[in-house]
């Protein structure tokens, strides 16, 4: 502290003495002013040695012939005008000032009252950031207090064999000799992996709530910066203050910031991520022991972090936070919805079930979407309809009634929607329809939400193509009805596509080209995307795949047309009741549905009975 506070000391001395400089520098007249007595002034003006002169107030200045400039005290004599103009002395009069005293001091010190301003405005620029003057490789690891460590594993449903696993980290801070015991060392490092708003952040809060000990957190892009070298230092700096308040533990949110592949080609060996990397690295597990710092870190792209990251003595456990399933999502729900005043209607376990992949993110923005109708509808509960509401604008996009179709679009829509929901009736391996609507939503002009019964790992040959044969039921209905096509079928052609391309290409479920991968996927590490399939296979082979994705989805869609041609009665009563009711559920599909065989029983009774007589 002593040896900061003389470093300060002699900095703003120096700033001191450089503030004078400057001052005297704006305030230095151009030559020096000699003071002479009145006497002497008229005595050299008698000699002709006076060339200029300049009269203001009670004030001379001038210039004698030998360039020595002159200042001297002018007293209130009639006589001076008259020896200058004798002695061609060149006179110059200026009025008095008129700017007060304390104005003219102002006026002085402007150019030095600038200069301090402009430096104390750099100097809270540099402070901004939290650290001092130049202190840019100091850590921006935030250290959070017991009293702001309010989360613990309480709020955190849904993740329970990840909550095990963190549990044991924390047990092993709170009792460490438990486990050394038995020559068993804590983990150095915990890597946090599943998709986006699983509960990641969230487990890392708890962690902190339950061990009771320092905990900073970070950012990976808090360690890159535009000077070089920095990230480095700040990853020294983090550990550093660590190793200081051992036992602790450090997050890094995101670490792919800073933990991808080297070597990838974009910046090349000194690239000033792979720097902070390299840093990070022997930081983790290198000469010297961090002893009582566990360092956990979340990422949701585990396969561009480099593999020197992820070997045991760095992050020794990687632990996986997926989508949570029917069970976590009703537990999720029940946190959520502690402060939600509910309605007797609201059943917890249905809006679970209707929820599948969901994310407690996103159950989250659902419980809170649905208080917003709520409280836009002067409730004072949160009841079932909301919930209902909130889920159809999360899934299917926000109802665009303003917008203005035409009947026969409408009509277009209506067919098409039912064509989806007749196939999916008809088909077993197909998910039951949940809901089936011709208004317009997000970007599409009408939707067919399908919701399955249990949450699904994997899918079945039959179920893929129960799939394209569900997509396929809309262009199928338009053929039928309107004997035309229409530009509303792109997007189920496209995902049609793509399922039957992935089943040839790479789930190996083509019986003439068998289970192979074809085609090697490349990706930019940095940029952390797909960009292309590299082509590994001759020219026939990928005339084969062509036409065997094109035989998968023409023989789905001739699947979809004979389902809707045998049903044609039920394909018309369900478009009519969409283009009355807008909205309508799969139980009033299963009543068309049901009617109709019905009716078919009834005349099959009546053939017979003619066929007897």
């Amino acid at each position: 502290m002593k040896n900061n506070f003389y470093k300060n000391f002699m900095l703003w001395m120096v700033i001191a003495l450089m503030m004078v400089v400057m001052f005297n520098f704006f305030n230095t007249s151009q030559g020096v002013s000699k003071k002479i007595s009145y006497s002497d002034f008229i005595e050299n003006v008698q000699k002709d040695k006076v060339k200029v002169v300049i009269i203001k107030q009670n004030h001379i200045t001038g210039e004698l012939d030998d360039g020595t400039h002159f200042e001297t005290y002018y007293p209130p004599d009639n006589e001076l005008i008259k020896i200058l103009r004798e002695h061609k002395v060149q006179i110059y009069a200026k009025p008095p000032d008129q700017n007060p005293w304390y104005v003219q001091v102002l006026i002085s010190w402007l150019p030095m009252i600038i200069l301090i301003g402009i430096w104390i405005f750099f100097m809270r620029q540099m402070q901004g950031a939290g650290g001092k003057a130049f202190s840019f490789g100091k850590s921006r690891a935030k250290l959070l207090t017991q009293d702001q460590q309010k989360v613990t594993f309480k709020d955190v449903a849904g993740v329970e064999e990840a909550k095990e696993e963190l549990q044991e980290v924390v047990e092993f801070l709170k009792d460490p000799h438990r486990f050394q015991r038995l020559g068993g060392k804590i983990p150095k490092g915990v890597l946090l992996v599943g998709p986006p708003g699983t509960g990641k952040t969230l487990l890392a809060k708890a962690v902190a709530g339950e061990a009771g000990v320092p905990f900073f957190s970070i950012s990976g892009s808090d360690f890159v910066e535009m000077f070089v070298g920095v990230g480095a230092a700040r990853v020294r700096d983090l550990f550093d203050q660590g190793k200081k308040h051992a036992p602790c533990i450090i997050f890094i949110d995101e670490i792919d910031a800073v933990g991808r592949h080297r070597g990838a080609g974009l910046g090349g060996g000194h690239d000033e991520r792979e720097q902070t990397l390299n840093q990070l690295l022997v930081e983790m597990d290198g000469f010297e022991s961090n002893e009582g710092v566990i360092l956990i870190a979340a990422t949701n792209r585990p396969d561009v972090l480099d593999p020197a990251l992820l070997r045991p003595g760095r992050f020794d456990r990687q632990v996986v936070v997926p989508r949570p399933d029917v069970n976590g999502r009703l537990e999720i729900l029940k946190v959520h919805t502690k402060k939600v005043p509910l309605g007797e209607d609201v059943n917890l376990e249905i809006i679970a079930k209707g929820t599948p992949g969901f994310s407690g993110a996103d159950l989250a923005n659902l419980v809170n979407e649905a208080a917003l109708i709520a409280a836009r509808k002067d409730k004072d509960k949160v009841e079932m309809e909301d919930f209902e509401e909130a889920k159809d604008k999360i899934t299917m996009g926000k109802e665009r009634r303003s917008m203005s179709i035409s009947e026969e679009e409408k009509k277009v829509t209506a067919y098409h929607e039912a064509g989806h929901a007749i196939v999916a009736k008809f088909i077993p391996e197909a998910d039951p329809v949940h809901k089936v609507s011709i208004i317009p939503r997000g970007m599409a002009l009408g939707v067919t939400q399908q919701l399955p019964q249990d949450d699904r790992h994997m899918y079945s040959k039959d179920h893929l193509e129960g799939m394209i044969s569900v997509l396929m039921g809309g262009r199928a209905a338009e053929e039928i009805i309107f004997n035309r096509y229409t530009t509303g079928a792109g997007n189920d052609i496209e995902r049609a596509t793509d399922i039957a391309r992935k089943m040839v290409c790479s789930w190996g479920m083509s019986e003439k080209l068998g289970p192979l991968a074809l085609g090697k996927k490349d990706e930019a590490v940095f940029l952390g995307k797909e960009l292309a399939t590299a082509r590994e296979f001759s020219e026939k082979t990928a005339i084969m795949i062509d036409e065997e994705i094109k035989s998968i989805v023409m023989n789905n869609y001739k699947r979809s047309l004979n389902i809707l041609k045998e049903n044609i009665d039920v394909l018309h009563a369900t478009a009519n009741l969409l283009l009355e009711k807008e909205t309508i559920d799969g139980k009033e599909i299963d009543e068309i549905i049901a009617r109709s065989k019905n009716k078919n029983n009834l005349d099959e009774g009546e053939s017979k009975e003619l066929e007897d007589v």
